[in-house]
């Protein structure tokens, strides 16, 4: 049985058990409940399967799921478009992972040059796996020196302590890069660096292993960040993303704040510092 054929009915019974027949638009069917969310045979009944085809899904035993079983569980289980391009990752059939996947991903030298025009505010550039690809001296202002080119942003997120400190609203911010990471994974299965990335956050941070158990999935994550900087005090970031035309695993990231805010006001004094570094990308 392939391996992503049993996070396909992880998946599914994790959707199934989060939707009530209520909110399903359907009567309960009769006997005794032992579970809140919709039956196997309720859903079963939603998505016009039979109840043996949705059980060897669920139970990771149907190895081929075509295009049309795939809409008919997005529509029943009522998943959003994220959920539903991780639904279709996860159907599709087994796939090894690509070459390129174990070579140094080198940064866009397009979004390093927007980068460079962007020093006004914090910017940095993401890759595979929450790599830092680039970054500028405001973004290490903001966040912390700890976050640099080179760096594996999750790691800093679950593995550093200051980083709950510097983000007043982490448990947003890390529970959507939690999702992140499972959609990479779902976009991704044969990937033994992301894979091993995930092992190494579940062992050393509870909150990801029970993030991770829920199986929720974001496309990367654009909360707005709360920053309590120990200089400047408290900042609020907009976040915007613009992804390369070249290498659509790339990101960059740009932090955004209202012209008249006091977060707009205290970059100034924190680019004063004498961060004149440039845009470092990975050698």
């Amino acid at each position: 049985m392939p391996a992503d054929r049993s996070a396909l009915g992880a998946f599914l019974r994790s959707r199934r058990d989060a939707l009530t027949p209520a909110q399903a638009g359907i009567t309960p069917f009769p006997g005794p409940r032992r579970v809140p969310g919709l039956r196997k045979e309720e859903l079963a009944v939603l998505a016009g399967l039979s109840p043996d085809h949705y059980s060897r899904l669920e139970q990771g035993r149907q190895h081929t799921v075509t295009d049309d079983v795939v809409e008919a569980l997005g529509r029943a289980l009522r998943l959003d478009d994220v959920e539903r391009a991780h639904l279709r990752d996860l159907a599709a059939p087994p796939r090894r992972a690509g070459a390129t996947w174990e070579v140094t991903q080198r940064a866009d030298p397009g979004l390093l040059r927007v980068m460079s025009t962007l020093d006004h505010v914090p910017v940095l550039l993401l890759g595979r796996r929450s790599e830092v690809l680039g970054c500028n001296a405001l973004l290490r202002a903001v966040l912390g020196a700890e976050v640099d080119t080179g760096s594996v942003l999750v790691r800093w997120l679950f593995l550093d302590p200051r980083a709950r400190r510097r983000l007043e609203n982490w448990p947003d911010y890390a529970a959507a890069a939690v999702g992140a990471l499972r959609y990479e994974v779902g976009r991704h299965p044969a990937d033994r660096k992301l894979r091993a990335l995930v092992d190494e956050l579940r062992a050393g941070d509870p909150d990801v292993s029970r993030w991770w158990d829920d199986h929720g999935v974001t496309d990367r994550t654009s909360v707005d960040k709360r920053i309590a900087h120990p200089v400047v005090g408290r900042l609020s970031f907009g976040i915007e993303a613009l992804v390369s035309p070249h290498d659509p695993e790339q990101r960059l990231i740009v932090y955004t704040a209202p012209p008249d805010s006091p977060t707009a006001a205290a970059l100034p004094v924190l680019a004063s510092w004498g961060l004149e570094e440039p845009v470092r990308p990975i050698p």
